[in-house]
């Protein structure tokens, strides 16, 4: 057996790991799920038509604006959320590895070392495909419509995993640096809140110029424009290679961390 076959098959063996988790305690994905509709059904109901009459035409519908159509602009923001919310599962599943003392069990297993941080990330995968899948059929049942053609939703879905692909290495590094179950559970939070200080919610334009700026430069605004564009059918400009390069420095940065930790001495 190859070195590469050997990895794929302790990985495709740590993946069934993580699944069997997520089917014998589905309560977990339940929770992560449930923040970002609540949030949804918070921002569309209660502040759903006054917010959506202020943005008027920057919401993609009509002049006036309303609670249909600010549906229509969060819905890329709490998409993002979703990811970030399933992320912060991953932190909290790999910190729980950490301190039950298994991953120093399989640091004696003969295994590809790998495949114990692929099997965190592929079962992350699984989990936020299904909560992608909650959120987005209950903002449908909303009454949010998007435009996307299907090249559009080729490019949703690949932004999406993208973006999955980095935060979920982020969360594996956080997770692994964590010194206690609670200490990861908090740790990506800020994830979580990042598209309320970006255009999730609200144009950037209506903020104060130094949070404006913020707002603008934070890695999040260019995904969620990416997103909105691609989903509404009204062009995304340079968000789109500014989302990616963004997606790939995450993804690169957090995996070297992430693999860093893994192989440094658990003595130390």
């Amino acid at each position: 057996m190859t070195t590469l076959t050997r990895a794929a098959a302790d990985s495709a063996t740590m993946v069934g790991r993580q699944v069997r988790h997520l089917w014998r305690y589905p309560s977990m994905t339940f929770m992560l799920v449930g923040m970002p509709i609540v949030f949804l059904l918070l921002f569309v109901y209660v502040f759903g038509g006054t917010m959506g009459a202020g943005l008027g035409g920057a919401a993609g519908g009509g002049p006036d604006g309303g609670r249909a159509e600010y549906l229509d602009y969060i819905a890329p923001g709490i998409l993002l959320m979703t990811v970030a919310a399933a992320a912060q599962g991953t932190a909290i599943s790999v910190a729980m590895d950490m301190t039950e003392g298994i991953v120093a069990r399989f640091r004696t297993m003969d295994i590809a070392r790998v495949s114990v941080l692929t099997g965190h990330v592929a079962g992350t995968f699984i989990q936020t495909l299904i909560s992608l899948a909650l959120v987005t059929g209950t903002a449908l049942l909303l009454g949010f419509r998007p435009d996307a053609d299907a090249a559009g939703w080729l490019g949703v879905a690949g932004l999406l995993a993208m973006v999955t692909f980095a935060l979920t290495w982020l969360s594996v590094a956080l997770g692994m640096v964590s010194d206690s179950v609670e200490t990861a559970s908090n740790l990506p939070m800020p994830m979580i809140l990042l598209p309320f200080l970006g255009s999730g919610f609200v144009p950037t334009d209506t903020m104060p110029t130094a949070l404006r700026w913020f707002a603008e430069y934070q890695p999040f605004t260019p995904i969620i424009e990416t997103l909105r564009g691609l989903l509404m059918g009204t062009g995304v400009g340079d968000n789109a290679w500014i989302a990616t390069a963004w997606c790939a420095a995450i993804a690169l940065g957090s995996y070297l961390w992430a693999k860093r930790l893994y192989n440094r001495d658990p003595s130390r």
